[in-house]
Order: C-alpha cells, then sequence, then structure tokens
C-alpha cells in the first residue's frame, strides 16, 4: 500500500527554512526603510540650506533660532516672499534642530539612523544638540562656519 503526502519531518524542514528566509527578507527591508529616511533627511537639510541662502540674499541675515517657523508650515517674510512652500520635518524624530544666535550663521542638525554613514562625523555625534531625544549626528551650516 502507497501512501502519499509528506512527513511531519518534511513540513517542519520546509517551515524553518521559509522562517529563515522571511527573516532574511524583513532585515534587508528594515535596512533599506532605514538609508532611505536618512537620504530623505540629507535632502530635506540641503533643501532648508537653499531656501536660508535665498533668505540671506534678500534680508542680509539669516533668521535667529526663535524667529526660524518649525517643520510643517510655510516661510514667508511679511512681503509675501516664500521661501519654503512647506518645511520638511524629520520622517521618524519630528523637526530639524536649526541654531543662528546671530544671524551671521547658521547650523542644522539632524539624527541619521544608520550609524555607519559615511556622513556622520568622527565623534560620532555633535554634543548637546538634541534630535529626537538622542544627539544629533549629522548637521549642515552655512560657508563661514563648521557644522
Amino acid at each position: 500500500m502507497s501512501k502519499k503526502g509528506f512527513t511531519l519531518i518534511e513540513l517542519l524542514i520546509v517551515i524553518a527554512i521559509l522562517g529563515f528566509l522571511s527573516t532574511i527578507g524583513l532585515a534587508s527591508f528594515r535596512s533599506s526603510q532605514i538609508k532611505s529616511r536618512d537620504a530623505q533627511r540629507k535632502h530635506d537639510l540641503g533643501q532648508i540650506q537653499r531656501a536660508l541662502e535665498a533668505y540671506y540674499n534678500d534680508k542680509g541675515g539669516y533668521p535667529l533660532t526663535a524667529d526660524f517657523p518649525g517643520g510643517g508650515g510655510s516661510w514667508s517674510d511679511e512681503h509675501e516672499t516664500l521661501y519654503m512652500k512647506e518645511i520638511p520635518k524629520d520622517p521618524k524624530f519630528g523637526n530639524y534642530a536649526y541654531y543662528s544666535a546671530d544671524g551671521t550663521s547658521y547650523r542644522i542638525y539632524a539624527r541619521l539612523e544608520n550609524v555607519k554613514d559615511a556622513a556622520i562625523p568622527d565623534s560620532g555625534s555633535y554634543s548637546g544638540t538634541s534630535c529626537g531625544g538622542e544627539e544629533c549626528n549629522y548637521g549642515v551650516s552655512s560657508a563661514n562656519v563648521a557644522p
């Protein structure tokens, strides 16, 4: 008498292989999501930089920390000059950290999730700057100061 079908051992092996493959796939997908969010952060800071330079060309200085609008809203001046239709927000941590004490320079910081990113400084973070409850590890600035 011949019986057709799979044994319990064969089914367990197949389930184990499928579980292993799905774990690898999910890890790869998660890594891609992290890198995508980091690319978005870098792009956002570049866009903010361009808007700040346009503002500087018009006003002769950068907005002070308290005067810079938060993420999510538009940014225009009293003459309705639109500098950004919508100031970007960090895809995970909220607003980006913007600092300008005297209007002659600025610094903008973000927190990259991929700690192996080449753009992260050797020190690993910018001490004293908070991004989403942790220290910021990526920054851009005006040409006259270092991040």
